[in-house]
């Protein structure tokens, strides 16, 4: 075999190992640090550490923090990507911790706060260090579903074996660790080959009109999937007899991981638009089923069908910024992420207002599967999405 031959699979498998690094990162900062919340909110309900208007507050705070790391990352470069993910997944862990031994409910807003922070520089950081390989991007995102099913699963057989929040808290964080000194052992194999046009330069001058309409779908997207996202398990109470909810928040991790391959695949054969259009009306068909259903049978297929999709839209989403971004001057992926922050701070929030006047979600999901139906509605309408 001619040795070019023997250079490119080389190269094939550094990058495939890489991703699996990368999948890593992701299962701590996001679907550990950032989703096992939802696991947990409503046991520490229960055992009367926060009120629904504090657990909410606490999500908002996060979301918000999401945020403002999202604008603090808009100036990261790809060389740097390396040193955030280790800050990134070394301060979610220790935010974990951190849950297991406070029992106030500000310094929990606090500390998910800046979970929230560390979570978007994981995103970004970890985007910037593995989006330059095409096939690396579904299994990068992969990465969110398999820490949010194993989260919620190593929450289900806390609480089988009586354990309190504090201590759930205690092993989502040992949990994390494992995941993260598996990372760590293929961290160097990654390479980042992101162009210099989205090294994380500096926002300088306006945003052009290319890029508005990613940016616009996916703030619309944030808010469209954050009320399923944050009280899925709270809906499910009492939906199941027996069945513990949080195995129902196992499904929509389960659902999301070998998604994030079907929507690359169809990104691939159909582009960004026919792609993202289809993936947020299966998604808002997915949010509005348990208004529609309000059963077991609505509850698991929402879990399954926004589970399925989610990170479907940021596999779709993040590699067309790339394409867009290789003309602009500005970390478009830091942008978007900071739009979808801003809409995750919007849905919690009304979701909270509305459950006080009528004392379910109902409402507050018919609004986010109406926010999707707008984003998808926006892809059709600017030929301009790649």
């Amino acid at each position: 075999m001619p040795a070019s031959h023997n250079s490119i699979a080389t190269n094939e498998r550094s990058m495939f190992w890489a991703a699996c690094a990368g999948a890593q990162v992701m299962a701590v900062g996001m679907g550990f640090s950032r989703f096992a919340y939802t696991g947990v909110y409503p046991v520490m309900v229960n055992e009367g550490l926060l009120t629904v208007q504090d657990g909410t507050l606490a999500a908002s705070a996060n979301y918000a923090g999401y945020l403002f790391g999202a604008l603090f990352a808009a100036k990261l470069a790809s060389h740097q990507a390396r040193r955030w993910v280790l800050i990134s997944v070394a301060g979610s862990i220790l935010c974990m911790f951190a849950l297991a031994l406070t029992a106030t409910p500000w310094a929990v807003v606090v500390i998910r706060g800046l979970a929230g922070i560390l979570s978007a520089l994981c995103m970004i950081a970890a985007s910037l260090w593995l989006l330059g390989y095409q096939r690396g991007a579904p299994l990068l995102f992969a990465g969110v579903g398999v820490g949010i099913f194993a989260s919620a699963e190593l929450l289900a057989l806390g609480q089988y074996f009586g354990l309190k929040s504090p201590a759930l808290w205690l092993v989502l964080g040992v949990g994390a660790s494992l995941f993260a000194a598996l990372a760590m052992l293929r961290l160097d194999n990654a390479q980042s080959k992101i162009g210099h046009a989205t090294d994380g330069e500096a926002m300088s001058g306006h945003i052009p009109l290319t890029a508005w309409p990613l940016i616009v779908c996916y703030g619309l997207a944030g808010f469209g999937y954050i009320i399923t996202a944050t009280y899925l398990p709270m809906l499910v109470t009492d939906s199941l007899g027996d069945v513990n909810p949080l195995h129902v928040w196992a499904v929509f991790g389960l659902g999301a991981a070998p998604s994030c391959y079907l929507w690359h695949r169809l990104h691939l054969c159909y582009g960004t638009r026919a792609a993202l259009c289809a993936n947020l009306v299966a998604q808002a068909v997915g949010v509005v089923l348990p208004v529609l259903l309000p059963n077991a049978t609505g509850f698991l297929g929402s879990a399954l069908i926004v589970g399925g999709t989610f990170m479907g839209t940021v596999t779709i989403a993040m590699p067309a910024a790339k394409k867009v971004s290789q003309t602009i001057k500005f970390n478009l992926i830091a942008i978007m992420t900071a739009a979808y922050g801003a809409g995750q701070i919007i849905g919690p929030l009304l979701a909270s207002m509305l459950y006080s006047q009528s004392g379910t979600f109902a409402s507050s999901l018919v609004a986010a599967a109406i926010g999707l139906l707008l984003s998808a509605a926006f892809t059709l309408r600017y030929p301009t999405i790649p």
